[in-house]
C-alpha cells in the first residue's frame, strides 16, 4: 500500500514537473529578433549572381555579380560590392556594350543604377571605351550618365572631359564640358 502511494505520488510529481518543462519553454519572438536581427544587415545575400532583363522574350540587359545584397529598410536597395559586369543587348540578340565597375548599387524604386570605381563602358561594334569613377544608369530611359571627369578612348582618338550623357549601347554620347585630340575623316 505504501509503494503505491509512492509511486502515484512520483507520478503526480512527473507529470507537473513535464508540463512545468513544456509549458515554460516559450520563446518571445520580439525577443529572438532583438537577439538575432540586425536591421542594417542584407535581406538576403546570392553569390554568383546572374539576371536576364527581357522584354517580349528577347534579351536587353544581363547582369553578373560576384555578391548582391538586397535590402529592403529604409529602401529598396541591391548592393554588388565584389564587382559587376553589365551587358546590354540590341534588338537582334547581340551584346552592343559592356559596363563593368568594382561596385554597384540598384534603387530598385527609382530604376537607377550608380556604380562606382573602376568604371568602363565598351561599345564592341566601334571599339570606343569610356572610363570614370562614377556613372550613373536610368533604367526606365536607358541613358547613361556621369558628372565625373571621364576619358573616350577609339580608334580616331582620345576624348577627354567633365562629365557625359550617353545610351546603354553606348552609340553616340555628348560630353558636359569636353577636351581632347582626335582624327577627323
Amino acid at each position: 500500500m505504501i509503494g503505491t502511494k509512492r509511486h502515484k505520488f512520483f507520478k503526480r510529481i512527473s507529470v507537473i514537473a513535464l508540463a512545468g518543462i513544456l509549458f515554460s519553454c516559450v520563446n518571445d519572438l520580439n525577443d529572438v529578433k532583438k537577439i538575432t536581427y540586425d536591421p542594417k544587415s542584407p535581406s538576403e545575400v546570392t553569390e554568383d549572381l546572374e539576371v536576364f532583363y527581357t522584354d517580349s522574350g528577347y534579351p536587353k540587359v544581363r547582369l553578373y555579380a560576384k555578391l548582391a545584397e538586397s535590402y529592403v529598410v529604409p529602401k529598396q536597395v541591391t548592393k554588388f560590392r565584389k564587382g559587376l559586369k553589365v551587358e546590354f543587348f540590341n534588338e537582334l540578340g547581340e551584346v552592343v556594350s559592356v559596363l563593368t565597375s568594382q561596385y554597384g548599387e540598384i534603387q530598385t524604386d527609382e530604376g537607377l543604377m550608380f556604380v562606382r570605381d573602376s568604371v568602363e563602358l565598351f561599345n564592341i561594334e566601334k571599339q570606343q571605351r569610356l572610363k570614370t569613377e562614377e556613372l550613373i544608369w536610368n533604367q526606365y530611359d536607358s541613358l547613361i550618365y556621369s558628372n565625373k571627369s571621364v576619358v573616350v578612348t577609339s580608334p580616331t582618338g582620345i576624348l577627354y572631359g567633365k562629365g557625359i550623357r550617353t545610351t546603354q549601347d553606348f552609340e553616340s554620347y555628348t560630353f558636359i564640358e569636353p577636351k581632347g585630340k582626335f582624327k577627323v575623316k
